[in-house]
């Protein structure tokens, strides 16, 4: 099952994208790959996410058997040494738009991904070693979590304007320790909550879980959500105040206190994503990781503009954003080579498909981040764990030193030189 959310390409109505995943699928199954193997056809479905809204499912069949492209790659069967690129560029060629307005991204994207795992199966190596081999990347690296504890903005029903704090066991010993330490956590601020609030409670649960030395904190601002006419409003939830009304100056004020009082080592949409002045001065001022979602949106055009303004230094990766995994890889490999780091990330509304964990593996980016230490279809991080399970950790990170080069330093590097069947 493929999982698409709406944002920022064109997304289609869910039946009208069901039935474009069927046109594509009458050029793609025509499409033989190096003599042995061809799609014979490709069906989407509508089903629902964890917020009960639609997305779509997509079935790939093969020659070889039938694909259906959802929950742990050892289901899935596909097409011999499948050229991801050519046929996502096929598929691009024939929407002929900027924004896949044509077919809309989510028809494009699901048959993107389902063709990804299938190239990966008829291959006979796990999805995370043939994403790895798309971008160039013979090391394997499992990523530092980062696990959301406390939400806020517009979707929270609090006062907090800023929309998600998290933390990131930098110190943990393996991606499995780190996901204990996540979890204990999360559970140790359910009692702290009520009795403090924000960054302290969160700071007063690491100290009582005996954590100190391998958690430091992230945050995601989605400061675009109370930017009001060239300012911010911090109590946005309330009437409207012009006079309670913030400079980004002022702002930033505040930012530096969280990195000045707190172990904060990343904070993600700190302004506007068009108020490029604002993040330039701050990206150049703290010395942390500053990533860019509602700035970047995984799109090349803004990455290359945020990277001659020195605006962010990390992106935050989705591949829905930009509609295929083609583009996904060489928005990633644009952003390293800028010498950004790269978070990868989930969408708020999930389905239980794993496949931005093979992702965060086989991009080799080191950051992953997939909400809180609950629910099924948060749990990408379960997946992470059995590829854990393939091979040895060759470094143990140490705690972080609230500074970007040592942040992008905590990772897990695992080595698989020859591919397991129980992936």
């Amino acid at each position: 099952m493929v999982q698409l959310s709406t944002h920022p390409c064109s997304v289609l109505p869910l039946s009208t994208a069901v039935t474009h995943s069927s046109r594509l699928a009458l050029a793609l199954a025509r499409l033989h790959t190096d003599g042995r193997m061809s799609i014979v056809s490709i069906v989407a479905r509508e089903i629902l996410d964890s917020r009960g809204n639609p997305t779509v499912e997509v079935d790939l069949r093969t020659d070889k058997g039938v694909l259906k492209a959802v929950g742990h790659i050892n289901d899935t069967l596909g097409p011999a040494i499948i050229a991801s690129e050519k046929l996502d560029n096929l598929m691009i060629e024939m929407d002929g738009t900027e924004n896949k307005s044509q077919f809309g991204a989510n028809a494009i994207l699901g048959v993107s991904l389902a063709i990804c795992k299938a190239a990966a199966a008829e291959k006979g190596v796990p999805l995370y070693r043939h994403i790895a081999d798309l971008a160039g990347n013979t090391e394997l690296v499992l990523p530092v979590p980062a696990f959301n504890v406390i939400n806020g903005g517009s979707h929270a029903g609090n006062k907090l304007a800023m929309q998600e704090f998290m933390v990131l066991p930098v110190g943990a010993e393996s991606f499995r320790d780190a996901l204990r330490v996540g979890a204990e956590l999360y559970q140790t601020l359910k009692g702290v909550i009520k009795e403090k609030y924000g960054q302290d409670a969160i700071n007063t649960a690491i100290e009582k879980a005996g954590f100190t030395d391998k958690v430091v904190i992230g945050m995601d601002v989605a400061a675009s959500e109370f930017y009001r006419e060239g300012k911010y409003d911090l109590d946005f939830k309330s009437p409207p105040n012009p006079d309670r009304h913030i400079s980004s100056d002022e702002l930033l004020e505040i930012y530096q206190s969280f990195i000045n009082d707190y172990p904060v080592v990343s904070i993600e949409d700190p302004f506007d994503q068009d108020d490029w002045p604002a993040w330039t001065n701050m990206t150049g001022s703290v010395g942390i990781q500053i990533v860019g979602d509602d700035l970047t949106v995984t799109n090349p055009k803004r990455i290359e503009k945020a990277a001659e303004d020195r605006a962010c230094n990390c992106l935050l990766l989705k591949v829905n954003q930009i509609g295929s995994v083609t583009e996904a890889i060489q928005a990633c490999k644009l952003a390293q080579a800028n010498g950004w780091g790269v978070m990868v990330s989930h969408r708020s509304g999930e389905t239980e498909d794993t496949f931005i964990a093979d992702l965060v593996v086989g991009l080799c980016t080191g950051q992953i981040k997939t909400g809180a230490p609950c629910r099924s279809e948060r749990l990408k991080r379960n997946w992470a764990i059995r590829l854990d399970s393939l091979g040895t950790i060759s470094e143990t990170p140490a705690l972080c030193d609230a500074d970007i080069n040592s942040l992008r330093s905590h990772k897990h590097t695992i080595y698989c030189t020859e591919p397991t069947d129980d992936h």
